[in-house]
């Protein structure tokens, strides 16, 4: 598990994510700590099992 900080794409708050870099791709909803609106959450790993990337974006938009 590795830690990465990302904006809510809401409140534009920065909140801290824990992402198992053990999945190579994964995408899933996460309620953001500060103001509760669910965020889209998608991220890739590397072969290596670094993180490539990390979008967060409103479910509903």
């Amino acid at each position: 598990m590795e830690e990465h900080d990302i904006s809510c794409p809401f409140c534009g708050e920065t909140i801290g994510l824990l992402i198992d870099c053990s999945v190579e791709q994964q995408q899933y909803t996460e309620d953001c700590q500060v103001c509760c609106s669910p965020i889209l959450i998608a991220v890739e790993i590397s072969p290596e099992g670094l993180i490539s990337s990390v979008t967060a974006e409103q479910e509903n938009g």
